[in-house]
């Protein structure tokens, strides 16, 4: 999430494994990373691989690990619920629907928003 917009949205179909999880940051985030960016992870278990960490600095980003069992302080679970409530509401029950669905919901975020969900996690910027 940056403070106008999500970035490197996707959606996996069942749970995420560290497989997925580094194929998600080599080929979805990282690309989009730029020098100074901060990466805030939780602590799951794939999240630390090494291979996830030298991905990350080799884009010139730094990574920030959450204390446990703390998701008031990563700003994107505001973002998530915003999405499932409207997931809830849409009732959609096919895959297929759901599919179209979500990947519109995620363009609905607006740039306020995301900026309202870094500072509510408690982190200011003075970047305009």
């Amino acid at each position: 999430m940056r403070k106008d917009r999500l970035a490197a949205p996707c959606v996996f179909d069942g749970p995420i494994n560290g497989q997925c999880f580094r194929a998600y940051v080599e080929q979805q985030l990282v690309p989009v990373l730029k020098p100074g960016d901060i990466v805030i992870m939780d602590n799951l278990g794939s999240h630390k691989s090494a291979a996830i960490r030298q991905a990350i600095k080799a884009a010139g980003a730094r990574l920030w690990f959450l204390p446990p069992y703390s998701p008031d302080l990563n700003p994107i679970e505001q973002a998530f619920s915003k999405i499932k409530h409207w997931m809830r509401n849409a009732q959609k029950r096919t895959i297929d629907d759901t599919w179209r669905h979500i990947g519109g919901l995620v363009e609905t975020i607006r740039p306020d928003e995301c900026a309202n969900y870094l500072r509510n996690a408690g982190y200011a910027s003075d970047k305009r």
